[in-house]
């Protein structure tokens, strides 16, 4: 079987980790937190990093810092992981949903402005499997409507968006910019995440809220309710090592994403993701949308090639038909149909750091055997 995902690890990883097991700072201490926050925002463009324990609780994290009321709204893609609404709900807010691009398969800013009202305060942007989300558009709205805009670069590891004129990193736009170090990711710590910001006082509260509260000259006082939302000095370390070689992760991840579609552009039975100009894309994962016209959905088209050694995943199910969402009485009876043909017709196929051209290419050739 191919793997969907397999992470690729070298010496330095074997080498910081075995440091920290030698050492003892195996907790959340130690000196490779610091300087994975350090090398990790300086690589983003941002002034700040704080580690936490994983994507989940970055976006918590962050939402929590911007203090929201109960009632807040949130603007956010139904088309995303079940994280992104969960955190909203943690933090107090009520999530608000907006449909995708057909194309990108990003949040709609259009549908971002239509969704305003005087009770929003944060547009969450997520970029998805890789392609980012159209900033310029969505930090126009937040300027104009002085809204917080929280950047959701969890799968856009090194992708890059075109604003006002210049190239950015993902992760560098809003007021804070949320990643997740899973091991599907392009840098990994196994589980783990950071939040960036530009701005100290913010960062500062995020790494009091991250430790729970814990006074600053008086121990066991807490003022303040917070997380225990700590990195280990562990996962530090092996994601350090790959920040140091990032420029190698990014450049496999877009010979993939260049392959791939070389190979199945022209393939007649499906959709490939668009790559829009103003976007310098990633393969987090590569999907593929399969066409109703072949007869067959996306589970179907997973069974068929995992009977022939293809592993594949499905498409994030919207938030709007979550049953764990309806039973708080959210999102009933809404439809947004860009969403629900993505997750009925989409799958991501093996896109691992691990994966080598001859696995690609036993991929896509079963790929065409199956639709044919």
């Amino acid at each position: 079987m191919i793997p969907v995902n397999e992470p690729s690890f070298g010496e330095r990883e074997v080498e910081y980790v075995a440091e920290c097991v030698r050492t003892g700072w195996v907790s959340s201490a130690g000196r490779f937190i610091d300087q994975f926050e350090q090398e990790w925002a300086q690589y983003c463009q941002r002034k700040h990093g704080v580690a936490v324990s994983n994507g989940t609780t970055a976006l918590q994290l962050a939402l929590r810092a911007l203090d929201l009321n109960p009632g807040d709204e949130v603007i956010m893609p139904t088309f995303t992981n079940v994280a992104c609404a969960l955190a909203v709900i943690y933090a107090g807010g009520v999530p608000v949903l907006v449909d995708s691009d057909p194309r990108h398969w990003t949040m709609s800013p259009g549908e971002v402005a239509q969704k305003m009202t005087p009770r929003t305060r944060v547009i969450m942007a997520v970029h998805i499997y890789g392609h980012p989300a159209e900033m310029d558009n969505i930090l126009r709205l937040a300027e104009e409507n002085h809204l917080a805009v929280v950047e959701d670069a969890a799968e856009a590891h090194g992708a890059e968006v075109l604003s006002r004129g210049v190239w950015r990193r993902c992760g560098s736009l809003g007021t804070f910019s949320c990643f997740s170090f899973y091991a599907n990711k392009p840098v990994t710590t196994g589980e783990g995440g950071m939040v960036l910001t530009d701005e100290g006082p913010l960062a500062e509260r995020l790494r009091s809220l991250r430790n729970l509260c814990y006074h600053p000259t008086r121990r066991f006082f807490h003022e303040e309710m917070g997380y225990n939302f700590r990195i280990t000095n562990l996962q530090a370390a092996l994601g350090l090592a790959q920040v140091e070689r990032i420029e190698q992760i990014v450049s496999k991840k877009q010979w993939m994403l260049r392959e791939y579609t070389r190979r199945l552009g022209n393939l007649s039975g499906i959709e490939l993701q668009t790559q829009e100009p103003w976007a310098r894309s990633i393969c987090w994962m590569y999907g593929i949308l399969v066409s109703e016209q072949v007869g067959m959905d996306a589970v179907a088209l997973a069974k068929r090639l995992a009977d022939r050694g293809v592993d594949t995943r499905p498409f994030f199910l919207g938030m709007h038909e979550q049953p764990a969402f309806h039973k708080r009485g959210l999102f009933l009876n809404e439809r947004y149909p860009v969403a629900e043909r993505l997750a009925r017709q989409g799958l991501y196929l093996p896109s691992g750091l691990a994966l080598t051209e001859s696995q690609l290419d036993q991929v896509c050739l079963t790929l065409r055997e199956v639709l044919a």
